[in-house]
């Protein structure tokens, strides 16, 4: 899987649109390989990455703060868009809109990136809590427990947790025993 941006046919790779479509593809891979909440996407600062660390800032709910790894894949889409798409004097955030007046993107914003994102792939329509909840249930799937989930999605009980990380039924059927006797 590749995050680098390709232009929709008939469009131009240069330009604005070369720019949104890397700031794009930095918001999703940090959704779906980081889970974190759209608020927490649009909040994040230049200040926030650690490059020498190789650690992300995320300021949660309840005023959290949390130092997350930033992983090598996440931390290269970051910085092809900071060099080649985040126009310069664009503030302190790190992601902002992509015209003039620049200011920060909002959580709609961050949720709306991946919307396009499902338009564009002919895929239906998600939000961006969705791929929180996607984060959790593979990371259950591959498996961790629920703690270790409840630990990445940095959630503060273990009931908040087996929300976003369903059990998938299909997969346990073959592990089912037989009921005692044959009897059903």
């Amino acid at each position: 899987l590749t995050w680098g941006y390709v232009a929709p046919s008939g469009h131009s790779q240069e330009g604005p649109a070369r720019a949104v479509g890397r700031r794009d593809a930095a918001i999703l891979i940090v959704l779906a390989r980081l889970g974190l909440r759209a608020g927490e996407v649009a909040g994040l600062k230049l200040d926030d990455i650690d490059w020498r660390a190789g650690e992300l800032v995320v300021f949660g709910k309840g005023r959290s703060v949390e130092r997350l790894p930033l992983p090598a894949d996440v931390g290269e889409v970051i910085v092809s868009y900071l060099c080649d798409g985040r126009p310069p004097g664009s503030g302190h955030y790190l992601f902002v809109t992509a015209s003039a007046p620049r200011r920060p993107l909002s959580p709609a914003n961050v949720s709306e990136v991946v919307v396009r994102a499902c338009d564009r792939a002919g895929m239906p329509r998600i939000r961006a809590h969705r791929l929180r909840h996607t984060v959790g249930t593979e990371t259950l799937r591959a498996g961790a427990s629920l703690s270790e989930v409840g630990q990445l999605l940095r959630h503060r009980s273990i009931e908040s947790t087996s929300i976003y990380a369903k059990v998938d039924h299909r997969a346990l059927m073959p592990l089912a025993l037989p009921w005692p006797d044959g009897a059903a």
